[in-house]
This record gives C-alpha cells, sequence and structure tokens, in this order.
C-alpha cells in the first residue's frame, strides 16, 4: 500500500510492476540483467481517487496516460533495480499529490487608466520618431 496523502492511499492490486532491460551505458551488465522498472497504476478504476483528481491526473500525466486509464512510469536512473522501483513509486506519490491541489482560479483584471495612457503616450511618441524618417533630399 503506498500513502499519499491523509486521504488517499493507493493499494498494491493497482499497481503493476514490470521490469525490463534499461538502455544506455552499464557493460555487459545491461544485456543480463533487468533493472529498469515500468510501474503501472490503473488511475480510471481506482476506487480511492476522486474524480476531479482523476481528471488533474490525466492532464499532469500527458503522454503517460494510456488509452485504458492507466499511468504508466519508467525509471532507468540508476542500476539498483530496488532503488529503481522505489524512484518509481515516489514519482507516482509526487503526481498523485500534486493532482490534489486545486488550481488557483485566475480573477481577471482591467489595466489601470493610467497605464493605457502611458501605453498611448509611448505609442505616440513612438509613431512620430518614425514619422521624421523619410527620404533625404540630395541636394
Amino acid at each position: 500500500m503506498l500513502r499519499v496523502t491523509d486521504h488517499i492511499t493507493i493499494e498494491d492490486w493497482e499497481l503493476t510492476e514490470q521490469f525490463i532491460r534499461a538502455s544506455g551505458p552499464g557493460g555487459q551488465n545491461v544485456n543480463k540483467v533487468s533493472t529498469a522498472v515500468e510501474l503501472r497504476f490503473e488511475a480510471e478504476r481506482s476506487p480511492n481517487l476522486p474524480p476531479a483528481v482523476k481528471t488533474r491526473l490525466r492532464k499532469l500525466a500527458g503522454r503517460r496516460w494510456t488509452k485504458e486509464g492507466a499511468l504508466v512510469i519508467q525509471v532507468e536512473d540508476t542500476r539498483s533495480q530496488a532503488r529503481n522501483r522505489e524512484i518509481a513509486r515516489q514519482r507516482l506519490a509526487e503526481l498523485v499529490q500534486k493532482a490534489t491541489e486545486k488550481p488557483k482560479r485566475r480573477i481577471p483584471t482591467k489595466p489601470t487608466l493610467g497605464s493605457k495612457r502611458r501605453r498611448l503616450d509611448a505609442k505616440k511618441q513612438r509613431g512620430e520618431i518614425k514619422a521624421t524618417r523619410g527620404k533625404v533630399d540630395p541636394d
């Protein structure tokens, strides 16, 4: 069981781990040992996540969200399988934690009268500078 917040926990049956061979440097060890971890979380079917958190999680996950509604996290940071497994679980917890935070609602504001006037004055001044430019008579 993975505890994310006081109210949200992820059960073991919702997680599937698959160990695959990591890419990159590592000598012959890379060809023999499956150290990379692919952690799959069935987020869409999870009874512990509220619907609002699921929608925010889908947006945060991006390409890591599958058509079936699962979140896939791949980790091949270290040469240790156990450490990669810890990192994957940690990243999942951080992502779900971030999805629980409700985004701050933006309150639309209008520009002040002074800022409008300053902008128009600057535009007028720039226009006057450009208006003085022109062709020079070759007298």
